[in-house]
């Protein structure tokens, strides 16, 4: 006989927030990470070792907003509903098109994808870029991180039992002058997990460089960036020179770290990277936000 799971489905996120500060719970939104986790072997039911809460019918975590300039988006928002927002950042857009396909985007959730904290995660290198901060809502009131902060290594988030993820909010989201690239590199378009993925962000005013965001995913056990290497090319113009590209290039050479594994060797992975870091500096322009 299959062994039985505790679970709970409250109407209301308080009601939710309550009973994880009386227990330590699986927090089930759209499963499609989850359940891979805890798989069992054909045919045996996922063993779970925690009461589960479900969450991703929540009215109050699947709200998109603005808030003057900053883009609040609710955790448990599937791939699939952030498609059809208006809101939503075109490069974003396409980085969720490139997530499996489309029963996963029907269930997955941008929330889960930033908890399940892998360094494969499609969204990650963007909202790194983005300067993602994430609202944690418990009984005991909200505080906000970096994304950055957050997200401490696979699977490992700094989120403690009694939280959940609320809302992720994006700050200044399209700015004037700014523009975003993603890129990702895997087998496929889509339906396939990412052996190398990048996020750029510049900002510029007329030709001069105000600001650069760089973020690489699956070459180390977080997403990687430097706001040292960053701040190389603050005031510099478009397009750059090959001796300023030479010295980012070179100084992400030194703190990317990816590893051999089933879908790719870390000389691939490396040697691609440092192609998507050239490609992007040497764009004499760029498309608008």
């Amino acid at each position: 006989m299959a062994e039985k799971i505790t679970a709970y489905r409250f109407e209301r996120l308080d009601q939710t927030l309550s009973q994880l500060n009386k227990e330590d719970c699986a927090i089930m939104a759209g499963g499609t990470d989850v359940m891979v986790l805890h798989k069992s072997g054909r045919g045996v039911p996922p063993k779970i070792p925690k009461p589960i809460v479900f969450i991703d019918h929540l009215s109050e975590l699947k709200r998109v907003y603005q808030n003057q300039k900053d883009l609040h988006i609710g955790a448990c928002c599937t791939y699939s509903e952030l498609l059809e927002e208006p809101c939503i950042p075109i490069p974003l857009k396409n980085a969720i098109k490139t997530i499996a396909a489309p029963a996963i985007r029907n269930r997955g959730t941008l929330g889960g994808n930033i908890c399940n904290a892998s360094p494969a995660g499609d969204t990650l290198p963007l909202l790194y870029v983005y300067n993602a901060k994430l609202l944690l809502r418990s009984v005991h009131g909200d505080r906000v991180v970096a994304i950055s902060d957050f997200i401490q290594g696979p699977r490992r988030v700094g989120r403690n039992p009694n939280e959940i993820l609320a809302e992720i909010i994006l700050p200044s989201v399209v700015e004037e002058g700014s523009h975003v690239v993603f890129e990702k590199v895997g087998n496929r378009n889509a339906d396939a997990i990412a052996k190398v993925s990048f996020a750029g962000y510049i900002r510029l005013n007329g030709t001069q460089i105000e600001e650069v965001r760089l973020c690489l995913g699956a070459v180390g056990p977080t997403m990687v960036r430097s706001i040292d290497i960053e701040k190389k090319l603050v005031g510099k113009t478009i397009p750059l020179a090959d001796a300023d590209i030479a010295q980012v290039v070179s100084a992400f050479d030194k703190i990317i770290k990816p590893i051999d594994d089933q879908r790719s060797t870390a000389l691939y992975r490396k040697t691609v990277a440092i192609n998507l870091i050239r490609y992007f500096l040497s764009m004499k322009q760029y498309q608008t936000n």
